[in-house]
């Protein structure tokens, strides 16, 4: 996992981000390599992760990512090149369904099956 992935990762960790998914896209996908998803139980806990993410991605010499979705913060979309971040409300999160799209069980289900 590249610096940037493992960079957001720590952020929205630090924020209690929940449900946290990595998802390894290289061969699937020309549009990025890693794609990080989690949720945040508000909007205000989404923003603050989006912009933590952001920071801390500054702090690390990253180019400056492009963000989608704030103010409304139901979904906040940070495209930092190779990296993409999803932070969603748990429902917005339900209905996109992004890991089912790429062929991975979000980390509450597959706790589920075991």
């Amino acid at each position: 996992m590249p610096e940037v992935a493992r960079v957001a990762l720590t952020a929205m960790e630090d924020l209690k981000a929940e449900d946290v998914a990595v998802i390894d896209l290289a061969g699937k996908t020309s549009i990025a390599d890693w794609m990080v998803i989690g949720s945040g139980r508000s909007t205000t806990q989404v923003g603050a992760m989006a912009d933590k993410v952001v920071r801390a991605l500054k702090e690390i010499g990253a180019p400056t990512p492009s963000v989608e979705g704030v103010p409304a913060c139901d979904w906040v979309l940070i495209d930092a090149g190779d990296v993409i971040v999803h932070l969603f409300r748990p429902e917005v999160r339900a209905f996109y369904n992004l890991e089912k799209m790429w062929g991975v069980d979000r980390p509450s289900e597959a706790r589920d099956k075991s």
